[in-house]
């Protein structure tokens, strides 16, 4: 894909925001198609394998933008803190936004079916991969604020997380072809193609939802871009919250279409915690490499990612949002109060920019406060049960 100028884009005027009449039904056009492959290719491989596909072709214009602010920043250091805006930017919308938005078009669908409105959206056994799957590249990341820099060794490290929790994922079946009612007409055709034109069909969808999203994101973010700009948005924030609420825009349309039906409901919610996996690992690590390379570029020698005391607290922020996110999904559950409260603390940091020392409080006792919940009661947290019980079924099949 050819370099996202950015901040040129959003000067470009009238001329660039008239591309959104095309481009805005190509992207939603380019959600389905892989939302419909996705769902067929549970069938055939694991669903959260399945969703780690998705999220792979799904994040390509946030990689895109990611990569052209990293390799900016790596000629002009004085840029560097827009790579470290673009990412936790990213993360905290898809959770703070994503995460809740799902659950109140499920409860929203649940009311119209005459279901009860509050109920939960509760995940399935197979969903504790992704949920533990947070955990390793968040643990991690605290060493990285800790040296207050991202190396090409980082990168290794956190791309070696990825690679294992993908080889986790492999390790659940597919969904059994009972389900395949529940999916979309379109998945059902897919899959019940015969013969090889069951795997050209899934990847048909999946390729020509690629194809379409790679062709439409640079014109789509560039005319975007462009309104923004033409109504005042300071650079920061076009940066952090609304280059990334645009270049998530295919997994919010793909997750909100599954929201609304309960059996794909939980699959929503993974389809975004997939992603929130996507970028603490190969998004991250995605910077310090394009840094490093474009600093070779124009000096001749590599430099590692640094970053200042401002951009600290932009990753701690967003790893305590992150961290709650894992917590609040421990036992296997969803519901009003949570999807309600971060909404709230996101839309706070998000009007009140100076409240983030706060915000981060907020979260880091929200933790707390839960964390000690599950010691009071003493119930054993589902997702680690689960999760475990996943890994000693695969080795007792390998024994047997």
């Amino acid at each position: 894909m050819r370099t996202l100028k950015l901040l040129a884009a959003a000067m470009q005027g009238g001329g660039a925001a008239l591309a959104a009449l095309w481009t805005f039904p190509s992207m939603l056009l380019s959600a389905f198609l892989v939302a419909w492959g996705a769902e067929a290719a549970q069938f055939l491989i694991s669903q959260g394998l399945a969703l780690a596909i998705l999220a792979w072709v799904q994040t390509l214009p946030e990689f895109a933008v990611e990569a052209v602010i990293a390799w900016e920043a790596g000629g002009i250091p004085a840029r560097s803190h827009l790579a470290i805006a673009n990412l936790t930017g990213a993360i905290r919308l898809l959770l703070g936004l994503g995460w809740p938005m799902i659950y109140f078009v499920f409860a929203w669908s649940a009311r119209r079916r005459g279901d009860p409105a509050h109920a939960p959206i509760k995940l399935q056994r197979e969903h504790a991969i992704e949920v533990i799957g947070l955990i390793p590249p968040l643990l991690y990341f605290v060493v990285i604020v800790w040296k207050q820099t991202i190396s090409w060794l980082d990168a290794v490290v956190l791309l070696a997380l990825y690679v294992v929790y993908l080889l986790v994922l492999l390790r659940n079946p597919p969904h059994s072809v009972e389900e395949l009612a529940d999916a979309a007409v379109v998945s059902r055709w897919a899959y019940q193609q015969r013969g090889w034109r069951q795997k050209a069909a899934i990847g048909a969808l999946f390729a020509g939802g690629g194809f379409l999203l790679y062709v439409t994101a640079h014109p789509f973010l560039e005319s975007m871009l462009a309104v923004a700009g033409l109504l005042g948005v300071s650079q920061f924030v076009l940066v952090q919250w609304v280059a990334p609420f645009l270049s998530e825009f295919p997994e919010k349309v793909s997750a909100f279409l599954w929201a609304r039906r309960v059996t794909h409901a939980p699959m929503a919610l993974m389809n975004m915690v997939s992603s929130n996996i996507n970028q603490w690992t190969v998004l991250a690590a995605m910077i310090p490499l394009v840094y490093g390379y474009s600093h070779y570029h124009h000096t001749g020698t590599w430099a590692d990612f640094r970053f200042d005391a401002a951009q600290r607290l932009e990753i701690i922020l967003t790893l305590l949002q992150t961290g709650l996110g894992v917590v609040l999904l421990a036992n296997m559950e969803f519901d009003w109060f949570d999807a309600t409260a971060l909404f709230v603390l996101w839309a706070v940091q998000f009007f009140v920019p100076h409240l983030r020392e706060e915000v981060s409080v907020a979260y880091a006792l929200w933790i707390v406060v839960l964390l000690v919940g599950f010691v009071i009661k003493g119930q054993p947290l589902l997702a680690p049960k689960y999760f475990w019980e996943t890994l000693k079924q695969k080795r007792s099949a390998g024994a047997a």
